[in-house]
């Protein structure tokens, strides 16, 4: 690949429109400093110097989208509360469309606090709810976004799910179906307990936990054959055209039914694996919309999920950091 047909890639993702579905919080980061142990407890006293509120979950999905420059819309629902709308104003701030989020009374917007000091995580505190919707809820939700998919037709939709109770199985089912007829790709993102309901989904996007513990599978050791093995019995249950498998330290495997590959990971100074899976998602949809190129799409999410890892705390990917190491791996 020459460098000018891999920056035309990059440029051709203004032209695309992605819808995020899915479980949206609020992340929280209090800085500070520790000086001494708290005379109450054995436990450090942090004095707080900073806060900053980032998108986080579906919605930090969503801002990696926009950091590559396509057009996005978040569909999800929140708190009646401040969180929730704080959450709206930095997605707004974003350039996200907001307008398929709903606000819900029978729930707080999902927050989590991250203490940190010398940019060492101290403490984590979550408020959230994660029964899944009701069913007053879903219904206005499954048809606003299925009203919203007919009359705009994005380029694709991206199902993000952290346990959080927006991705039933119901409203996951009525999506996808609506997609398909209307030739929308679809993307997921799973977590465990709607693990095999994305039947029908174009790419596939667990980690290798995930896989294990969705498929109740020992994958003992990384390689091509158990991890070709870990795909067929996906597609057994999935009928998806494509398995991406993020494997940690051991890189990314992908499998397109004709062609399967691991690429290694690249040497990182880490400082934080959060929000790494959230960029690899964006990073392939919008590759993948473009090329419909299985190995080129898993090659560079791969190195923008290794990119963000070098950021304290989650961060959206450098659209211009991206294309150059990209240029110097692949051209």
């Amino acid at each position: 690949m020459t460098k000018t047909e891999l920056q035309k890639i990059f440029e051709d993702m203004a032209g695309l429109h992605v819808v995020v579905v899915g479980d949206v919080m609020l992340d929280n980061y209090w800085w500070g400093n520790v000086d001494r142990i708290s005379p109450e407890a054995p436990v450090p006293v942090v004095a707080i110097s900073k806060r900053e509120s980032r998108l986080g979950g579906a919605a930090n999905v969503a801002l990696n989208c926009r950091a590559l420059g396509a057009t996005v819309t978040l569909a999800s629902v929140v708190g009646d509360d401040a969180d929730g709308e704080r959450l709206v104003t930095l997605a707004e701030q974003a350039g996200i469309d907001t307008s398929l989020i709903a606000r819900s009374k029978k729930r707080p917007t999902t927050t989590k606090v991250r203490i940190l000091s010398r940019n060492q995580q101290m403490l984590r505190v979550d408020e959230e709810v994660t029964d899944e919707l009701y069913t007053e809820e879903e219904h206005p939700f499954i048809d606003m976004v299925l009203k919203y998919l007919q009359k705009v037709k994005p380029d694709a939709l991206i199902f993000e799910d952290y346990n959080k109770g927006v991705l039933k199985e119901n409203v996951i089912n009525h999506i996808i179906a609506h997609c398909r007829e209307i030739g929308i790709v679809t993307v997921v993102d799973p977590k465990r307990r709607n693990f095999l309901a994305y039947r029908g989904v174009t790419i596939f996007k667990p980690n290798l936990k995930e896989v294990r513990e969705g498929l109740h599978v020992d994958i003992s050791k990384v390689s091509l054959p158990q991890l070709d093995i870990a795909h067929n019995k996906l597609h057994d249950a999935l009928q998806h055209h494509i398995s991406f498998i993020t494997l940690s330290e051991n890189g990314v495997y992908f499998n397109d039914g004709t062609t399967s590959e691991i690429l290694p990971s690249h040497i990182r100074n880490i400082a934080d694996v959060s929000g790494a899976g959230d960029t690899v998602v964006a990073t392939a949809t919008l590759i993948y919309a473009i090329t419909r190129n299985t190995h080129l799409m898993a090659e560079i999410s791969n190195l923008a999920g290794g990119l963000v890892c070098e950021e304290a705390g989650v961060v959206a990917i450098s659209k211009d950091r991206l294309i150059a190491e990209s240029a110097q791996v692949l051209c």
